[in-house]
């Protein structure tokens, strides 16, 4: 028989994200079409743990209908398993069923699928662990104990993995409802069969599946689901507490027995209307409470307890004092649960007294709505839109949304138990939700903007304004788990560049940040594009040359295109000079082998002149400092030999000179500077000018304080370009030094000048 993947194991699907809330669609016999649908499809076919598929269906479905799911609901039990052996099972689903159902079953199908590989894989990790442990053995080696390291390392990953799993797509509780009944008729089917599903499901199962449960409330399946997984994980543990609750179980029911009459009566004739029950013993919850307290198993209040339902909570409270009147109140053992619901909404009187005989037993009084409530949780009013007023969890639910997002809390406040129970893992993020109700992962402290750039860029960029539940905040106010983010956006508009301001917090996430440096830069560059572009333009109008394509012009001098070009020019890495050698045409050759028109006696002086540079390999050359570039000892250099004007000395780095190199290789030339090249005749150091690029936020005050920078310095400014577009300032300074090592020390300084985003040698 084929085998399929488990849907215990099968995580809840991507699709449901998108369905509406209220329910599968209310159609007539939907239970038993489904059911008729499915079986012939199902009859035959197992799981990969061996249970036959359909009545593991009929099992889900089951456990559905106890715990108050819908008949749709139920329905769709049989539809996930069923599209696995369809041809077109949308199409036939959607057909038959509704979009909602085939949407259902297809995506957890795939999903299905997608957890198993991850299982897989997860358990070639652990056996590859295994083999080179015993690899190591059989060469005789040292072994260390198989780390606990590796092993809980790769177990909570897997917990992270199904964690997320299930928060990214429990907008739907449909979903968390087929999860948690598909994970317990597992766990059902291998106690049934003393078979044992392997620790990793197991544990999964007491450490996700039933903290999940317990959020949402649903006891019924938390205490199921905790005592079955631990028999798995700990089976010594469970039947010697088994063992020990089998030993006086007679004389300790008849106890009890006796209690439950004796108060119900006395109860009634109080005139409170109540109905006592005797409570079942949950194996799991005995052992946390003995390891947790160091308690002996006879001291453990849960092992006789009672159960106290009352129509109104009036009626709890007088309960309770009736019983401690009867009774000795344990003092340390009260907890008013009505007064203070626990976090998943959970109501009670918790109270442990002692009978005559000093025997200690538990009582827990509640109405019938918390009873309700208690065993069902959000089951007891799944869908959405019939939770009315009642709310849940202490919320109101005026509506169908408000209901939804009171439910979404729970399943937040549930990750938030899971991070503590897993070494901390997941308290570097939050999750929040968006007015329509869907979860968005950010990092701890994130703001309103990191939440607005997460859901969509655009949304970032014209973000002004946030509300959260429904208060407006400022842009730089941290978020908290479970809230609810409302961004006011412009119509049009960027970022605010106090947002990369890091004292200010207005952004978290590096994701964000990243974007509104792009955002910026591209407006950089699209400025620094349009002046290349103005400037290349101008230059053709010079040239006569206006019917040359730009394209064209780029390729000719070795770049991609004609925005390439334009930005370098914009950046000035790119000299007018160099495009107007190129459109001109080359000069005739000098018939004359000689070189007495270009080799010249050098000669000295402070303007950088031949005398500092040595053509190696040559006599004395005329050279020449280039002006786009201007080099300065010891800048590495290098030599073009120009048509009548000698030598060009270029620094190696300079892109006019690549331009030139790429054109004419063969009129490259190597040189050097001369040994005293920072002497002038008179003794003094010689000068060179250079060129110092600033971009930076436009202020008042911005170029006197860059100029004192260069002051300090002991640098004299002989030139100051500027322009100021759209609040960022331009600026280009020619100073004289006399070695370029002091250009990189100034450079530092000016950097740390308030504005100041950009500082490079041109």
């Amino acid at each position: 028989m084929k085998r399929l993947p488990a849907p215990g194991d099968a995580p809840p699907s991507a699709a449901i994200v998108t369905a509406t809330a209220a329910g599968l669609p209310n159609q007539a016999h939907a239970l038993a079409r489904a059911r008729a649908f499915a079986e012939p499809l199902l009859e035959s076919e197992e799981l990969d743990t061996g249970e036959n598929t359909l009545a593991h269906a009929n099992a889900v479905a089951q456990i559905l209908a106890d715990i108050g799911g819908s008949e749709a609901m139920q329905a769709a039990a049989y539809l996930v398993y069923a599209c696995q052996h369809l041809n077109r099972p949308q199409e036939v689903i959607t057909k038959a069923f509704g979009e909602q159902h085939a949407a259902l079953a297809l995506e957890t199908t795939k999903l299905v699928q997608l957890q198993r590989q991850a299982r897989n894989i997860a358990a070639e990790a652990q056996a590859r662990k295994l083999e080179e442990r015993q690899a190591t053995q059989d060469l005789g080696q040292p072994v260390p104990s198989l780390s606990k390291a590796p092993v809980s390392e790769l177990a909570a990953s897997q917990t992270e993995n199904v964690r997320k799993m299930l928060l990214a797509f429990s907008r739907d509780l449909r979903v968390v409802m087929l999860r948690l009944a598909s994970r317990l008729q597992t766990l059902r089917y291998f106690a049934a069969i003393k078979g044992d599903p392997g620790e990793a499901l197991a544990r999964e199962s007491l450490h996700v599946f039933a903290p999940l449960a317990n959020r949402l409330g649903i006891w019924q399946i938390k205490w199921e689901m905790e005592d079955l997984a631990f028999r798995f994980l700990e089976p010594q543990t469970y039947k010697e507490v088994a063992r020990l609750l089998d030993e006086k179980r007679a004389e300790r029911e008849a106890h009890v027995e006796q209690l439950r009459e004796q108060l119900q009566t006395a109860l009634c004739s109080q005139g409170v209307n109540a109905v006592v029950q005797g409570r079942p013993k949950h194996i799991y919850s005995i052992v946390k409470k003995m390891r947790g307290k160091s308690l002996d198993f006879e001291q453990v209040f849960d092992i006789r307890a009672l159960r106290v339902v009352v129509p109104e909570t009036a009626d709890c409270y007088a309960a309770l004092a009736y019983v401690h009147a009867q009774f000795s109140p344990v003092p340390e053992e009260f907890d008013d649960y009505i007064a203070k619901p626990k976090p998943n909404g959970y109501q009670s009187l918790h109270t442990v007294v002692r009978d005559a005989q000093g025997r200690a037993f538990e009582i827990q009084i509640r109405t019938q709505a918390m009873h309700d409530h208690a065993e069902h949780g959000v089951a007891a009013h799944w869908a959405y839109k019939e939770a009315g007023a009642k709310g849940y969890s202490g919320v109101t639910a005026n509506s169908e949304y408000d209901a939804k997002i009171a439910v979404l809390r729970q399943l937040l406040a549930w990750e938030r138990d899971l991070s503590g129970t897993a070494q901390g893992l997941f308290d570097d993020r939050i999750y929040v939700l968006t007015p329509n109700a869907a979860i968005v992962e950010l990092p701890r402290g994130a703001t309103a903007v990191d939440f607005a750039y997460t859901v969509h860029t655009d949304l970032g960029h014209r973000c002004r304004g946030a509300k959260v539940d429904g208060a407006m905040v400022t842009l730089n106010t941290p978020l908290q788990n479970g809230q609810t983010v409302e961004i006011t956006a412009a119509k049009e508009g960027g970022p605010s560049r106090d947002w990369l301001n890091a004292e200010l917090g207005y952004l978290v996430s590096h994701r964000a940040k990243s974007k509104v440096r792009a955002w910026f830069n591209a407006q950089a560059l699209a400025e620094t594009i349009a002046r290349g572009r103005e400037a290349v333009e101008k230059l053709l109008q010079r040239e006569g040359r206006t019917a040359l394509k730009f394209d064209e012009l780029a390729i000719e001098l070795g770049l991609k295109d004609a925005d390439e070009m334009f930005e370098l020019v914009g950046k000035d890495e790119l000299s007018l000079r160099a495009i107007e050698t190129h459109l001109r045409p080359p000069e005739p050759e000098v018939a004359s082998e000689e070189p007495a028109n270009w080799v010249r006696k050098p000669k000295r002086g402070h303007d950088g002149s031949a005398g500092d540079v040595l053509v190696v390999g040559v006599g004395s050359l005329m050279t020449q400092l280039a002006r786009c570039c201007k080099p300065a000892p010891p800048d590495e250099i290098r030599g073009f030999v120009t048509r009548g004007k000698g030598v060009s000395i270029h620094r190696a780095d300079c892109t006019d000179f690549a331009h030139l190199e790429r054109k004419s290789p063969d009129r490259v030339i190597e040189v050097d500077w001369n040994g005293d090249a920072g002497a002038a005749r008179d003794g003094r150091s010689a000068m060179y000018p250079v060129d110092v690029a600033i971009e930076a936020t436009d202020r008042q005050g911005l170029l006197r304080d860059i100029s004192d920078v260069f002051a300090r310095e002991k640098m004299n400014v002989i030139g100051v370009q500027t322009q100021s577009v759209k609040g960022v300032a331009w600026m280009t300074f020619t100073i004289e030094i006399s070695d370029a090592r002091q250009v990189a020390r100034a450079m530092a300084v000016v950097g740390d000048v308030s504005g100041v985003r950009a500082v490079r040698r041109k």
